[in-house]
């Protein structure tokens, strides 16, 4: 038998007189019952953060601008021919034009802020998701005098799909000192927007053509031109490069701009999470150092005698050190499981706590009403091989203490 066959065979023989005594055995269970608790606590909280990050991809950075380039002083001028330049671009996936605008809505006596976006149906289609959020008639359809107004603004107003709304502007176009007469333009609501994000509280989609009307623009004429990235996290580097291609003089805003403080939260939250659980982990990590000393100190007659019939240095060593290492895979392992078990379920299970309770705690906070969840098994792996490093760091200390063990002493009182 060799060496590393003695120090296995010795760890086991150790461990199973560990379930023999009481307090080293509590004291064995508890540090890698840490360790479970540390590991799934990690999986379930990653997993959560990397779905709210899905999420906004997902569902809010697909329905809001990626990039926007917005007239400074004049309109856009043949927004036709500079949309198809835009499109063209490597980094693009779709662009499309708007008109924008700032207004009141009025619905029997009833006034709101809001935010107006004349669009082409056909090509708004190609950079938003939005009819995956509009109950009612689809944006592709919008004509007219319809309106597709927010949910929240509707609650708002009390308007139901079928009312006629007023939305008062300002003439932007009134170059004068003086005061003039608000435009006023009417509308049919036809459809909600019901995202569950900021969208839903101001915004109201309406043909570009009724702005453009508005505000004597020609047809040819735009405020802005929105942008749909392939790479939704480069809108920052590639929104000036992209612009540089347009001959207008235009502000760039891009979605890191009006959203990025959410994105930053998200990051902010796994960064937190991270440094919180592997503390627990490192806590619990160091539990096993408290139960070797013991074991060594309970076991020094053992290690002395093993000493006497030619053991080594190696083989005492690695025995405890195995004895430590094997107890952080065993809940390494069973963390794993439960961790992963809970982030696939815990979409549903929020579901219900949420039912019990009576209470939706994410609806109107966030830009969802569920709890998402997404594993990434990178994550897992990172998560293993740094719960088992911090166990075999606070494994050695003590397996070396119990190679030290000098027969002697031991023996000799």
């Amino acid at each position: 038998m060799n060496a590393l066959q003695l120090s296995y065979q010795l760890a086991r023989r150790f461990r199973k007189s560990q379930h023999h005594s009481g307090f080293m055995g509590f004291m064995a269970k508890s540090s890698s019952l840490g360790i479970i608790l540390g590991v799934a606590v990690l999986i379930l909280a990653l997993s959560v953060v990397n779905g709210f990050q899905q999420q906004l991809v997902e569902r809010l950075l697909a329905l809001v601008p990626h990039v926007e380039y917005v007239a400074a002083d004049t309109p856009i001028d043949n927004w036709q021919a500079k949309r198809k330049q835009l499109a063209e671009q490597d980094a693009v996936a779709s662009a499309a034009p708007f008109v924008a605008a700032n207004a009141m809505a009025q619905y029997r006596g009833e006034l709101a802020a809001a935010q107006l976006r004349g669009i082409v149906p056909e090509f708004e289609s190609q950079v938003s998701i939005a009819d995956e959020f509009i109950d009612g008639k689809p944006l592709a359809q919008l004509a007219g005098n319809e309106l597709i107004i927010g949910q929240q603004l509707a609650k708002q107003l009390a308007v139901n799909i079928g009312d006629d709304i007023t939305l008062l502007m300002s003439d932007v176009t009134n170059k004068s000192k003086g005061l003039s007469a608000p435009i006023r333009i009417q509308g049919r609501v036809v459809a909600m927007l019901n995202s569950h994000g900021p969208l839903d509280k101001q915004l109201i989609y309406l043909p570009m053509s009724r702005l453009q009307s508005a505000f004597s623009m020609a047809d040819h004429q735009v405020t802005g031109l929105r942008v749909t990235l392939h790479d939704v996290f480069a809108a920052q580097t590639q929104a000036m490069a992209i612009g540089r291609t347009l001959s207008d003089y235009v502000y760039v805003n891009s979605w890191i701009r009006t959203q990025g403080s959410l994105y930053a939260d998200i990051q902010m939250v796994r960064t937190i999470v991270y440094l919180s659980v592997f503390l627990i982990i490192a806590v619990a990590s160091f539990n096993i150092v408290s139960s070797l000393f013991m074991e060594v100190k309970e076991k020094q007659s053992a290690i002395a005698i093993l000493r006497t019939m030619g053991a080594s240095d190696f083989v005492i060593m690695h025995a405890f050190l195995l004895q430590g290492v094997v107890s952080a895979l065993f809940a390494i392992i069973v963390g794993i499981v439960i961790g992963v078990l809970l982030a696939m379920n815990i979409t549903e299970l929020f579901a219900w706590w949420s039912a019990f309770i009576g209470e939706n705690k994410l609806a109107g906070v966030y830009f969802i009403d569920f709890l998402p969840s997404q594993i990434h098994w990178q994550d897992i792996v990172a998560i293993a091989v740094i719960a088992l490093v911090i166990t075999v760091l606070a494994s050695i200390y003590p397996a070396w203490q119990a190679s030290k063990v000098d027969p002697a002493k031991v023996l000799g009182n």
